[in-house]
């Protein structure tokens, strides 16, 4: 089967760093569906895994998470799918990536492909709708007050691919007020497009941005990006005893900034479920059936911002360099193969 792998940690500019290989087509066994891929989207954890996984002497890495696709055929334990269904989902870390024509996932962490969409434009929503979910939902559990604070929740990184998800979960489906912070003119109008109320400039400091807005101190904060560069500033603008969480990898985090208001502190990893085969591992298979759900109902909208041709390494290669700049919005997609 065609994939696109590498065997040793590039920058995204070398032609090494992601090739254009062939692997055996791999067989289903437990759980598993064998899942034909259609169409994928590239994330931050790409680059990073790219940058800091090596593959053992010899072998080949595939990259890739978000995928949508058809079951090409299930497990002996499957219960949940049959061949010919049309799924989507984010896949687990330790196993080989949705860069190939075939992939292997445990049907416990799929969903059923929105009826509404293509699959370029619902490959664009797994792992980030999972990360919002969890961040809003199961760790801020932003439908629980904080005493006294403003109703208002400030997302940091308002346009990339979890703020983007992030900021129509909570417009739709409670009665916060959406802060947003974008630092370029099509940022802010992508995130207001998405329903942010207010967007704000993260490149200004944020408690002097946020407090003139004149809605008071709100009581969540979602940074998705440069978490480390904002904490003095969240740590200004929060509410005493509000919620906070973060999903991105700051090399330190001195969370004393946020004691004196006993600032709760949750990070988020979508991979966390299906990395320790948790209890509860199925929640993220349920989760994207409802998002499912809220896309062919109208009340949620892909993601999807930019299409970047067939699932090929020069392709994917152009997709890791415009992550790695930091001005990507939305979501990249690759459909199909060359």
């Amino acid at each position: 089967m065609r994939a696109i792998g590498y065997q040793t940690s590039l920058t995204s500019a070398n032609p090494a760093s992601l090739t254009d290989i062939d692997l055996p087509r791999p067989e289903p066994t437990g759980h598993d569906l064998l899942v034909r891929v259609e169409a994928v989207s590239v994330n931050p954890v790409d680059t990073k895994v790219r940058m800091r996984a090596q593959p053992e002497p010899g072998q080949w890495k595939v990259l890739g998470w978000d995928a949508a696709g058809t079951v090409e055929a299930v497990g002996p334990e499957v219960t949940l799918f049959r061949p010919g269904e049309a799924v989507f989902y984010a896949g687990a870390l330790g196993r080989p990536g949705t860069n190939a024509e075939f992939h292997l996932v445990d049907e416990r962490i799929v969903g059923r492909k929105p009826a509404s969409l293509g699959f370029a434009e619902a490959a664009a929503l797994p792992l980030t709708a999972i990360t919002a979910w969890e961040a809003l939902f199961d760790r801020l559990d932003v439908r629980k007050p904080v005493p006294g604070a403003a109703s208002a929740i400030l997302i940091i990184g308002g346009a990339g691919g979890v703020g983007s998800i992030a900021t129509q979960l909570v417009r739709q489906l409670t009665d916060l007020t959406v802060i947003t912070t974008a630092s370029r003119p099509e940022t802010a109008e992508w995130s207001r497009g998405l329903g942010a109320h207010h967007v704000v400039d993260h490149a200004k400091p944020l408690a002097s941005e946020v407090e003139r807005l004149g809605i008071g101190a709100p009581s969540f904060v979602f940074s998705t990006t440069n978490t480390d560069k904002h904490l003095a500033e969240i740590g200004k603008l929060i509410a005493p005893q509000g919620r906070f969480a973060l999903i991105d990898d700051p090399a330190g985090l001195d969370v004393s900034l946020l004691k004196q208001k006993s600032v709760s502190t949750h990070w988020e990893f979508m991979f966390t479920r299906s990395m320790f085969g948790t209890a509860d591992m199925a929640e993220q298979g349920r989760l994207l059936n409802e998002v499912s759900r809220l896309v062919d109902a109208g009340t949620l909208k892909t993601t999807f911002a930019e299409s970047f041709g067939t699932i090929s390494a020069a392709n994917l290669r152009r997709a890791h360099a415009l992550i790695e700049s930091g001005r990507a919005k939305g979501k990249i997609v690759l459909q199909g193969w060359a």
